[in-house]
């Protein structure tokens, strides 16, 4: 009997002890959640700089809506007095955004003035107002043969100067068409970089 005891409390001490043949015991984790471990090692884990890019690439590619061509297709202006070089964003009778490449080339500068030249203010409205022509505008329509005229400005403002080498961005919004007078009524702002350099309140009268 007491050899069978023994028997029965070795048998209880290898259990206690883990025999070869008893089943291992893994660590339940929930799914979806990593370990400490992974964690940590993924920490650890070297992160890669992001590749700078040259100057050189960083300039503005603003995608042309209107290149040149189609602008000089729409409005009746030339040279020296065509002051949109490309139209980027679009709406019919509603917005237009687009902008003027400021250069020492352009005819006015010489005169104003030779020692500091600076892009006269009233053809920075001048040009916010073709902007706004082109967006009323319609290529296709030759009985208007692309004529508008000046109206009215009011609360304009000349915030800061610019100079040869600035980009003249501007946006044009209708806030008012009256169809029966072909009156329109533009908020137009223009800005260099992101700094508000111009901004007026213009009158518009389309030809008939």
């Amino acid at each position: 009997m007491a050899l069978n005891m023994r028997s029965t409390h070795g048998s209880s001490r290898s259990v206690a002890g883990r025999s070869s043949c008893s089943p291992r015991v893994v660590p339940f984790s929930r799914p979806g959640r990593l370990s400490a471990t992974r964690v940590l090692a993924d920490a650890a884990a070297p992160v890669a700089e992001p590749v700078k890019l040259g100057t050189e690439k960083t300039g503005p590619a603003f995608k042309a809506l209107k290149d040149i061509n189609q602008i000089m297709q729409t409005l009746p202006h030339r040279y020296p007095f065509l002051l949109v070089d490309r139209v980027v964003e679009w709406e019919r009778e509603k917005y237009a955004v687009g902008y003027k490449c400021v250069t020492v080339n352009d005819n006015f500068f010489p005169g104003h003035f030779p020692e500091r030249p600076i892009m006269p203010g009233v053809l920075q409205v001048e040009a916010m107002a073709q902007l706004a022509g082109l967006c009323m505008l319609d290529p296709e329509d030759k009985a208007a043969k692309g004529l508008f005229f000046f109206g009215g400005i009011e609360n304009c403002r000349f915030r800061k100067p610019v100079v040869p080498g600035d980009m003249l961005m501007m946006r044009a919004e209708i806030t008012k068409y009256n169809k029966r007078f072909g009156v329109v009524k533009v908020a137009a702002t223009g800005y260099v970089g992101t700094e508000l350099v111009v901004e007026a309140e213009l009158t518009l009268a389309m030809a008939k």
